[in-house]
């Protein structure tokens, strides 16, 4: 099938920079396809003619996001999907300018430092300068969350949210954490609805009364700083608003036990007894790690009563609580694309999470929102 020609300039675009979207590129774009254009599909740029041919094959997917039901786009026939979401077309997978320092797992999809950790226990106590850039590298990251918050309502696609926090990275020279980690195609994780955790972004729409997590991580001078949010997208149930309060209410619990002396295992009982008492259920297969040079290491987090964590906490761990609450089943199911769970059971869950630097008396949450003292985007709005 022949291809149409590159279009011009969008008239609708703003004066920010966009680049090129062909695979290794990058190169400072201003021609959007046609249409594109005509089906008002933001964040389609080429830098040429050749660019835009020679992506369209794999471009050409997203213009299928008119179908707002996917009912056109099933790459799985003989899935058994657990709830009403639908996969939608992705388009290519971005990339970060070769100045941007990057982690080793970059190029080859494996980060092969992190792996060699497992095969201790130990959990890192961070020198004053370590703590000093997971400071810096938590900020960091907390704005680009910041700004991809305020992109999110009605109509805006995940795909459209990863491109800002992409751009948002790669403006703070900060390399988008999960971008080619374990082969993982996109810059942030953005799961909707019953996606429990590590939703791809693709083109479908948000939808009025949708409720969106949005999962960032950035590297900046070699280290991770990591954080999440569940967004109220348009006018939202009380039912999913109760949800996404008691996800967050469980997050704090787990936040408030943490001091020198306290065991790992300790935070999951905290949560999970508040989860329970407002008729929700904890998440068990994914769980809170360690962070700093690498992205997840010792100490395993998890969120659940009852459970086997090593360690003590010391002054200078770093680590994240992050919690996974669901409105019925506990348990998860992952979609044919290795990465995206589900609830068993379809019904809906929601997510937060903060990355935490112990100190000799408590802890600092150094991805912490600086506006409002801290609250979340939906206890302001």
């Amino acid at each position: 099938m022949a291809t149409s020609e590159v279009g011009t300039v969008d008239p609708t675009a703003d004066n920010k920079e966009n680049y090129c979207e062909t695979q290794d590129c990058n190169k400072p774009a201003k021609l959007q396809c046609p249409t594109c254009l005509k089906q008002g599909i933001k964040g389609s740029y080429f830098c040429s003619q050749d660019c835009f041919k020679g992506s369209w094959k794999v471009h050409k997917a997203i213009h299928k996001q008119k179908d707002t039901t996917g009912a056109k786009y099933n790459p799985w026939p003989h899935f058994q999907f657990t709830g009403p979401l639908r996969p939608f077309p992705k388009t290519p997978t971005r990339t970060v300018p070769a100045h941007i320092g990057r982690p080793d797992y970059a190029d080859t999809g494996i980060p092969i430092t992190e792996q060699l950790a497992r095969q201790s226990c130990s959990i890192k106590v961070l020198s004053a300068d370590e703590i000093a850039k997971m400071r810096t590298v938590c900020r960091l990251a907390r704005e680009v969350l910041d700004e991809a918050g305020k992109a999110i309502k009605p109509g805006v696609t995940a795909d459209e949210i990863d491109r800002i926090v992409h751009e948002a990275s790669v403006e703070r020279d900060c390399y988008p954490s999960p971008l080619n980690y374990y082969k993982f195609p996109k810059s942030c994780c953005v799961s909707v609805n019953e996606v429990i955790c590590h939703g791809i972004p693709d083109t479908r729409p948000l939808e009025d009364g949708d409720i969106c997590n949005v999962d960032v991580t950035v590297m900046y001078d070699g280290h991770h700083g990591d954080l999440n949010e569940t967004f109220f997208v348009g006018k939202v149930s009380e039912s999913r608003k109760h949800l996404v309060k008691t996800a967050y209410e469980c997050m704090m619990k787990g936040i408030e036990i943490v001091k020198p002396g306290v065991r790992y295992r300790e935070i999951g009982q905290a949560i999970q007894q508040h989860a329970q008492h407002h008729g929700c259920s904890v998440v068990r297969t994914y769980c809170g790690h360690g962070i700093h040079q690498l992205f997840h290491t010792a100490p395993n987090v998890p969120h659940y009563a009852k459970n086997k964590a090593i360690g003590v906490m010391k002054p200078g761990n770093t680590f994240t609580i992050e919690p996974m609450i669901s409105q019925g089943t506990w348990k998860d199911v992952t979609w044919p694309d290795n990465w995206t769970a589900v609830t068993e059971d379809g019904k809906d869950s929601a997510q937060f999470e903060q990355t935490l630097l112990v100190t000799e008396t408590g802890c600092d949450i150094l991805t912490l929102r600086p506006e409002h003292d801290g609250k979340p985007h939906f206890m302001t709005q």
